[in-house]
């Protein structure tokens, strides 16, 4: 990696230089699709990188990229012809119907830096060797890591998740190929750890010494589980498919760096305001090199983060904000009239060292919701489970015990854990 050109911005001065620039071509690129013909109020491209121009654009969300049918998307919204898309990524669809997105091979040359970048944070070299879990298909992010990895001379076992190559052969080879670093989605980490415990295999003892997760929001309680798990620090990304990887915590834990020379991001209140530094508001996300084929301008990711300014630090990663992903603005039950959120319910039952791993399914029976919690634990009883959700979310919830690995057998079948269903329809 001695060498390796990772395009760090120098200064502030040179990120702000940038967002003049390529803020104004990211305008002119999306008047080229007929989509953004159509939504876009007249601007003075001389000042729209200026606060006040650039918010009359209309902010970007999911639903309105839907309204457009999948068979009219290439020529309503990308600009390009699609003889110039070299690969199609897929939305994560965790707020509804993914969609698919294709990508220039000018797009991809800036896309790979970033990923590139995520081994840099962690302070990995090509004396690593990388063991990929996240799912292999038309989901992105696992390619780009082992891409990015190959890149910097690090070895690479493609692995997937569960669904690619069964759990039980993936710690087999992290047994026997010895990696120092593994890749994946934090519930994964932590069916894996299952797995192994199930096996009389101890990770704590395994070679992996760094964890780079993604793909979901990580809790403390959750970085703490996977950390005693795997006996390895936990090191945690964001990003989406719409842009692709925004930010890493690097080998320091300070923080998420967000890369801001390659994305313009905004930080908003519900009336569309710009947040305070460091306070809590909805991300907002323009991508500023990568949107030759399709042009996000002030997408609306659906997650909440803070954005706090450069604290300095070592490392060419220093000139950057930090980001604090809080939580997606989608993803909780409505129980009898009290809002649960799922990562707050997940920390809730994780806090218990007894919790191996759970599930948990909202249906309505006569005419009330009932909240039912599908739990395995270790000792093979409910303990206080019941009387911790009744205390904490003022729900009483139903309560089956599970033989130990029947969640594991579930979660082999599907690329992310159906760990929270609504069955009311």
């Amino acid at each position: 990696m001695m060498g390796h050109d990772f395009r760090w911005p120098q200064s502030q001065a040179e990120i702000e230089r940038i967002h003049r620039e390529r803020k104004r071509l990211a305008v002119e690129r999306a008047l080229q699709s007929p989509f953004w013909q159509r939504r876009m109020p007249p601007l003075d491209l001389e000042r729209v990188h200026e606060a006040d121009v650039w918010r009359r654009i209309p902010v970007l969300t999911k639903e309105v990229l839907r309204e457009i049918p999948p068979a009219r998307f290439h020529d309503e919204f990308c600009i390009a012809p699609r003889t110039k898309a070299v690969e199609y990524w897929r939305s994560g669809g965790a707020t509804g119907r993914p969609l698919f997105y294709p990508r220039s091979a000018e797009d991809m040359a800036h896309n790979i830096i970033v990923f590139e970048r995520a081994f840099a944070l962690v302070g990995a070299t090509a004396d690593d060797c990388a063991h990929v879990s996240f799912p292999l298909g038309v989901h992105p992010v696992a390619h780009l890591y082992a891409r990015a990895a190959i890149n910097l001379g690090i070895g690479t076992i493609w692995c997937g998740a569960g669904t690619n190559t069964p759990s039980e052969t993936q710690l087999e080879l992290i047994d026997q190929l010895k990696p120092t670093v593994w890749l994946g989605m934090a519930s994964y980490g932590l069916h894996l750890a299952n797995v192994a415990e199930v096996k009389g295999y101890d990770l704590a003892r395994s070679t992996v010494k760094k964890l780079i997760v993604a793909a979901e929001p990580l809790s403390p309680v959750k970085r703490e589980k996977l950390e005693r798990a795997w006996g390895a620090q936990v090191y945690d990304h964001f990003g989406m498919t719409e842009a692709a990887l925004v930010a890493g915590e690097t080998i320091a834990h300070d923080g998420m760096r967000a890369f801001t020379d390659l994305w313009y991001l905004e930080v908003l209140d519900e009336r569309g305001e710009p947040v305070a530094p460091g306070d809590v508001g909805s991300l907002v996300v323009t991508a500023l090199w990568s949107n030759t084929m399709t042009p996000f301008l002030r997408w609306s990711s659906g997650d909440l983060v803070s954005l706090s300014p450069a604290s300095g630090g070592k490392g060419p990663w220093s000139v950057f904000p930090v980001m604090r992903h809080a939580r997606r603005t989608v993803g909780f039950f409505k129980v009898r009239g009290v809002n649960i959120n799922h990562a707050e319910l997940e920390d809730a039952m994780f806090r218990d060292p007894d919790v191996v791993d759970f599930r948990a399914e909202v249906y309505n029976a006569g005419g009330n919701d009932v909240l039912h919690l599908y739990v395995e634990t270790r000792t093979g009883g409910a303990g206080s489970i019941a009387a911790m959700m009744r205390q904490t979310f003022q729900v009483a919830p139903e309560v089956t015990l599970l033989a130990r690995g029947t969640l594991a057998r579930e979660f082999e079948a599907n690329v992310k854990a159906p760990r929270f269903v609504d069955k009311r329809g």
